[in-house]
């Protein structure tokens, strides 16, 4: 079956009662826009050092936390969903053991479910063999269950719905012949990610940054999958070269960033925290950044870039994934091969010397997002979705 991207939503009168089935960890946008348009209760498996949903909720919605054993949480899963009557719908992440007991659950319980793929899991868990640490190693036998669980899913699932075209392409390879949808949840907020109404000089003020100099945005998470160590490659070149340039890094692994920073010799120039707020200091970042950066080994849609677009700020991404989708060389950024750390440089020299071109592919990607992956259009797309899946 094809993929297929939904047109928006003209409104639906009823709230369907949704679970979300949480297994790793998820953004509170994407909670907070479920709220606003089901009646949504979130199982979310507890997380030992770590927290469910990235921030406190501000809608009206019921968070259950299950065991932090993804069995445990997985048993707490089938006995929350098979219940009849206290669901019309399941939308469950990713295609793990949580999703599998959610799928026989509620065929059990008479309900529709969908599968919500956000990353190619089993992809980014190969980046271990290849660039293994001390939190991310890599086990044959974990992988073989990965794979045994997508094809499990794939065999039961009757729909999903993914980020991307690519994302679609790893479902499908999984054996599926249920229907895909292409809905990139939770979307950008082009009202809060806008381009700056102040100075960068004012900005760089506000967060306490550097007066002079080029300010390069690296806001993904530490994980083999981000490459990290190809931007420090390249950031080196760059200082070598005698460009004035910091690396600004925001995310709960910055401490092993600034020690990844050191080893490459640029710690000096590297500026990194624990992560903001995503609606009111994330915008600031990128408004105040002159670059975003997405050095990614592999990508399932990346929003970074987008909401980077949305300010304003131009972005160089490696060629991979569903940042291929996004990231069009000569259109709305620069592109690189996958750990390519002297093309990478090069093509930050390029996007910080030709400030108009850069200020125009910038342009070109705020259009982009605007036209297709605004939140409000999105979430209009999720919930027609959500709905006719329960049609017979």
């Amino acid at each position: 079956m094809t993929s297929r991207t939904l047109p928006s939503s003209l409104g639906l009168v009823s709230r369907l009662r949704l679970c979300f089935v949480v297994e790793s960890g998820t953004d509170v946008r994407l909670v907070n826009g479920l709220a606003q348009r089901f009646d949504l209760t979130v199982l979310a498996r507890r997380i030992a050092g770590g927290v469910e949903i990235s921030r406190t909720p501000e809608g009206a919605a019921a968070v259950i936390t299950g065991p932090g054993s993804r069995a445990g949480f997985a048993r707490r899963v089938w006995g929350e969903v098979a219940r009849r009557g206290c669901f019309d719908a399941v939308l469950a992440q990713g295609y793990g053991p949580a999703a599998l007991a959610a799928n026989l659950a509620a065929r059990r319980s008479g309900i529709s479910a969908a599968l919500l793929v956000c990353s190619p899991v089993e992809r980014y868990y190969a980046q271990r063999r290849h660039h293994p640490g001390p939190a991310k190693r890599y086990y044959r036998s974990e992988m073989l269950g990965l794979q045994l669980l997508a094809r499990a899913n794939a065999r039961l699932a009757r729909h999903y719905i993914v980020l991307s075209h690519h994302l679609a392409e790893v479902v499908r390879g999984h054996g599926t012949a249920a229907r895909i949808d292409v809905i990139p949840v939770y979307g950008v907020d082009t009202a809060i990610f806008h381009p700056a109404t102040q100075s960068k000089a004012e900005l760089r003020k506000r967060r306490g940054l550097p007066p002079q100099g080029a300010v390069v945005f690296f806001s993904s998470r530490v994980a083999p999958e981000k490459d990290a160590d190809t931007l420090l490659l390249a950031a080196r070149q760059l200082l070598d070269s005698g460009r004035d340039l910091w690396l600004l890094h925001r995310s709960g692994g910055y401490r092993a960033f600034l020690e990844s920073a050191r080893a490459a010799g640029v710690a000096e120039r590297v500026i990194a925290t624990d992560a903001v707020h995503p609606v009111h200091e994330l915008p600031l970042d990128y408004q105040t950044s002159d670059l975003l950066v997405q050095a990614s080994r592999e990508e399932g849609l990346g929003f970074s870039p987008l909401e980077a677009l949305a300010c304003g700020t131009p972005v160089v991404a490696a060629a991979v994934g569903g940042l291929r989708e996004t990231i069009i060389e000569g259109k709305t950024g620069w592109t690189y091969p996958v750990g390519d750390a002297e093309a990478l440089a090069r093509q930050v020299s390029a996007a910080l010397d030709d400030r108009n071109e850069a200020a125009r592919r910038a342009a070109a990607g705020r259009e982009m997002v605007k036209q297709r992956y605004e939140r409000a259009i999105v979430f209009d797309q999720l919930e027609k979705a959500l709905s006719l899946s329960r049609e017979p």
